[in-house]
């Protein structure tokens, strides 16, 4: 029996819309990062983009466990000498709550130029709404977080 690969053209792509209120960071950043690579698809290989598109909403209403809303740190540098600069989940909710989701996704998918690629085929917004009803996303139940 040959090993099955998926071709370019055969590869069906269905958008999702994911609601990210009340739930948890790491374990809804698992599930969208499958969505996006296609590895819930029985067709999945692992060289080829054969993922979905993700549309969440209500990135403000994510959860996360214990004390990381203090103690969880962002690092970024601005290329300056001395421009390391620091950021709490607390201060990135209040001023970009998209940027939470994002950063989790990011950390779950390969970091090369099909990782990139994955990236953009992600929308997240902060709020309820989102501008992509004229593709009729599916709405994507998450399994439960237990």
């Amino acid at each position: 029996m040959k090993t099955y690969s998926q071709k370019a053209a055969e590869v069906q792509r269905d958008w999702y819309v994911v609601d990210a209120t009340n739930q948890v960071l790491g374990r809804l950043a698992t599930q969208i990062a499958t969505l996006l690579r296609g590895k819930h698809k029985p067709t999945f290989t692992p060289s080829m983009d054969g993922g979905d598109f993700v549309v969440v909403v209500n990135a403000e209403k994510i959860r996360v466990t214990g004390r990381k809303e203090v103690q969880k740190v962002y690092y970024r540098h601005t290329g300056y000498p001395g421009g390391l600069r620091e950021t709490t989940l607390r201060e990135m909710r209040e001023r970009h709550p998209e940027r939470i989701l994002r950063l989790a996704v990011w950390g779950m998918l390969p970091k090369n130029r099909m990782g990139r690629k994955l990236m953009t085929k992600l929308r997240i917004y902060a709020g309820p709404h989102h501008p992509h009803t004229a593709q009729r996303p599916e709405v994507y139940e998450p399994r439960p977080n237990g």
